[in-house]
């Protein structure tokens, strides 16, 4: 199966050209598989988050190659990065960013509309169909506020999968939550990557969850360290 993304010797530095310029990415050598659930692991520091700012084309790379869907990234001018990310990747976060002011429909509408501009039946059919999909049709109507942060978290990997992303990445998305609640929306991402074949990034620091997925990346000060399947022993 063809790969997804492929990064050929990136580096990311920061405060280039002064007396602190500190390079956090050392020459990062990764292809995900397209369909692949891979665990990105490493301790505090490790310079996970940058390479995830990096493969969701939020930051560029210091140097090096990032090849998305089969496109070059890394000389692409803004507008044309910005409408690769948003209709080619998902973002979970450790923490929602849902707007507490709108229902839960509304949330999951909010990528459709920044892309199309004004709301239609069709957006709203795809948000009833997602908050199906995630077991949260009965809630759609709800403020996100009155809801669990299990179902918060549900609701934000819906709004994920509005675009029809090939690529979810997800940075701790069952870090705020409880064990039963973290299970659940693991299992959720685990469904939705086994029946749509979206390709799935997740960072987290819990071993069991990433014993489940395909592979683990290991990161440790910016350098890749170990690649192995899950389950394997490490």
């Amino acid at each position: 199966m063809a790969d997804i993304l492929a990064l050929q010797g990136i580096t990311k530095s920061f405060n280039i050209g002064t007396p602190v310029e500190t390079e956090v990415l050392h020459g990062i050598d990764l292809s995900i598989r397209t369909g692949e659930f891979l665990a990105l692991m490493g301790p505090s520091g490790s310079g996970k988050s940058t390479l995830l700012q990096i493969i969701g084309l939020l930051n560029r790379p210091t140097s090096g190659r990032l090849v998305l869907t089969g496109k070059e990234t890394t000389a692409l001018p803004d507008a044309e990065l910005t409408d690769l990310r948003g209709h080619a990747i998902g973002f979970v976060f450790q923490y929602h960013y849902l707007i507490s002011a709108f229902t839960a429909v509304e949330n999951v509408m909010m990528p459709m509309l920044v892309d199309r501009g004004r709301p239609n039946a069709e957006m709203e059919r795809r948000a009833d169909a997602l908050l199906d999909s995630v077991g949260l049709i009965k809630w759609r109507n709800n403020r996100v506020t009155n809801m669990s942060g299990g179902q918060q978290q549900r609701v934000a990997i819906a709004r994920a999968l509005a675009m029809n992303p090939p690529l979810v990445l997800a940075d701790e998305p069952t870090g705020n939550l409880d064990t039963a609640s973290a299970e659940g929306v693991f299992e959720l991402m685990r469904r939705i990557n086994k029946e749509k074949g979206t390709t799935i990034v997740m960072v987290t620091h819990n071993d069991s969850l990433a014993r489940r997925c395909d592979r683990i990346v290991q990161l440790v000060d910016g350098r890749i360290t170990g690649v192995r399947p899950a389950g394997a022993a490490a």
